[in-house]
Order: structure tokens, then sequence, then C-alpha cells
């Protein structure tokens, strides 16, 4: 199995006012808290690098600190995804015909992944406690970039019903009216305050 170290790089005019971020796709299987750490330059783009087997294609994208999913200018090409109507940067590693160098191997073996610093914006809870949203619909809401109680609570009902819609009509029956109340007191630890009010909510979607 070859590797080539790949190198991933995020425009300025993209990364605006973030300052940080993390690579996230089918080499990490989208885990954000495997996400690889992206480092900000003297010109205020973000870039790493990535050992990847070559002979293969990634999709991928980048999450930054403040919440966006987003894409860069360098893909070989991008893959639409029809499930959640946004487009996949997409990576070709050619595959290696010659023998690689055993030095040139013990180089690449020196450079592990790094992964991300445990950041509040990019941490991740467990959305299947607020009432109301189940595994699949958790899902999408890491999907879009709704990764913790903290970014559930400042989503807007607009933003959520989107997010629904998207996914499918089996999904827009679901109403979110409650779905931030509730990720507010989770993110401040209020489960008593939480119960009481999911008590209030059962029955009601």
């Amino acid at each position: 199995m070859s590797k080539k170290k790949v190198s991933f790089s995020l425009a300025p005019e993209i990364v605006g006012e973030a300052t940080s971020g993390i690579l996230l796709g089918e080499f990490n299987n989208w885990d954000a808290t495997n996400g690889i750490e992206l480092e900000k330059t003297t010109d205020g783009s973000l870039s790493t690098s990535v050992s990847l087997e070559t002979g293969k294609s990634y999709e991928y994208r980048y999450l930054l600190s403040d919440g966006r999913w987003v894409n860069d200018d360098n893909a070989d090409s991008y893959s639409f995804v029809f499930n959640y109507q946004i487009d996949n940067c997409v990576i070709s590693i050619p595959a290696i015909t010659e023998k690689v160098k055993p030095a040139a191997k013990k180089i690449a073996a020196k450079s592990p992944v790094k992964k991300a610093k445990t950041v509040p914006a990019l941490k991740g809870d467990d959305l299947s406690k607020v009432e109301g949203i189940g595994k699949k619909i958790a899902e999408l809401l890491i999907k879009d970039g709704i990764l913790s109680f903290e970014l559930l609570g400042k989503a807007t009902q607009k933003k959520l019903k989107e997010i629904l819609a998207a996914a499918g009509p089996e999904y827009t029956i679901n109403i979110p009216t409650s779905w931030p109340k509730q990720a507010k007191l989770a993110a401040a630890e209020k489960w008593d305050q939480l119960e009481k009010l999911q008590a209030e909510l059962k029955g009601v979607k």
C-alpha cells in the first residue's frame, strides 16, 4: 500500500473571519473528533498536509471555527450530494508505478496526521437528547455543521427547516420550534429544567 503526502490549502477570502478549522473527508470518516487541524499562515490562509493512499479518490470539505462548511478552489473536481444539496470537493491521488525508496517511506512515516485540538465550537454532543431529534435527524444536523448543543441553540427556525426539507418530505413533518430552547438548556447542563420542558412537550412534534 503506497501513500503520498498531499497538501490542502484554503484561500484567505474563503477563510474570512474564521480563526481555525479542520479538514474532514472520507479519509477520516467525516468524524469531527478525528478532524485534521488546519494551520493559519501569515497571508491568512489555512493549510495542512495528509498522507493518503495512492490510486484512490477522496471526497472532503472544510469545517471552520465559525461553524461554516466550505470548499476550496483547488479541488480536482466536485461531487454533488443530492440528499444535502451540497458539493463535496474531490481529490484524486494517482497510483505510483515506480517502487518507493525505503528512505522515502521512512520520511513519510515521520509525518503523522495531526488531530484537531479540542475547541468548544467543534465539540460534538449527543443531539438526540433533544426531544424530537432522533438518530437520523441528528446525523443531518451534524452533516450541516451543527455539532453541538451550543450551535443548535443558535440555529434559526429557517435554517433547521431548510435542513429537514433538503433531506426529503419524510423529515418535513418534524417541527423544530423547541429544539434551540432545549439545546440551550442542555448546553448549560440544566438537565432538570430540560426534563421539565420535555415532559411538557411529550406528544408534540
